[in-house]
This record gives C-alpha cells, structure tokens and sequence, in this order.
C-alpha cells in the first residue's frame, strides 16, 4: 500500500501549484483619453510617417468644432489635425475625429489640400470592434496612402 497517497502528501503540493497570476501592465489603451493621444499615439504617428518620408508634419490634438463644407454647427469633438507641405509646397490637412472621446468609439475623416477647408466627413475604421495604438497608427497610415499623400502611383 506504498502508491497510496496520504492526505498529508496532498496538502505538502498545494501550496507550490498554487503561484500567484502575474499581473500584466495595464494597456497604454486603458489610459484617459487625450494622455493617450498626446503620450502615446501621435509620437507613434510621427514616427511612422517620419518612416514613409514625411518629417515636416506638425500633429496636434485639438477639442474643436467640425470644419466641413456644408457641415452645420456641431458639438465639439476630439480631432487629431494633421498639416505639412507636400513635395510640391501644396499644404496638406487631415483630420481624425473621435467623437466619442474614446479610441473604441465613432469616428471620422476628413482631409483638405491647399489651406481649403474639407468637402467631405467620412466614417473612420467604424467596422472594428477594438482598436489598439498599433492599429489606429496603422489604420491612419493606410487612409493617407489610399490618398495617395504617402507613395505617389
């Protein structure tokens, strides 16, 4: 009756398999809003746009109305407001709205060439269920390259 296990030997196991779960960082995602924005998302963005040949873009994070032909007064939302020269000295805007305060929530874009103000306000990524600092730094490089601001055809 030695392969017998006694309730000693049980107990002696227990505590050694019962580690305790590490915890994990919290997400720079679970941060408030506009510290992510300005902490970790548009350093991000700079950074990719600097890797796609655009270093004289000036990002800023602004809580503003919507500035669209034909777009009447709106409530003031969080836009991320992008501005450089292209190649041929044609200033260049873009601008991503959340209009939710929330990187998870409703959003938009819209885009302008030569100090003119934007003719059209599209919906932004709003298929996707969770967004994350790489996605949205991807999702915006992507909306400027379907532009054709980024690699020329």
């Amino acid at each position: 009756m030695s392969d017998e296990k006694t309730p000693d030997s049980v107990e002696a196991k227990a505590p050694s398999a019962a580690k305790p779960p590490k915890e994990k960082p919290p997400a720079v995602e679970d941060k408030p809003f506009v510290n992510f924005m300005q902490e970790d998302f548009i350093p991000a963005l700079q950074k990719g746009l600097k890797e796609e040949g655009i270093s004289d873009i000036s990002l800023s994070l602004e809580k503003k109305g919507i500035e669209v032909k034909g777009f009447g007064p709106s409530p003031d939302c969080w836009q991320l407001i992008g501005r450089w020269n292209s190649g041929y000295k044609q200033p260049r805007q873009f601008n991503v709205y959340f209009f939710d305060e929330n990187i998870n929530g409703s959003k938009g874009f819209s885009y302008s060439e030569s100090d003119a103000k934007a003719s059209t306000l599209e919906s932004f990524r709003i298929d996707e269920r969770k967004a994350d600092l790489k996605l949205l730094v991807f999702w915006t490089l992507q909306r400027l390259n379907a532009q054709k601001w980024l690699v020329r055809n």
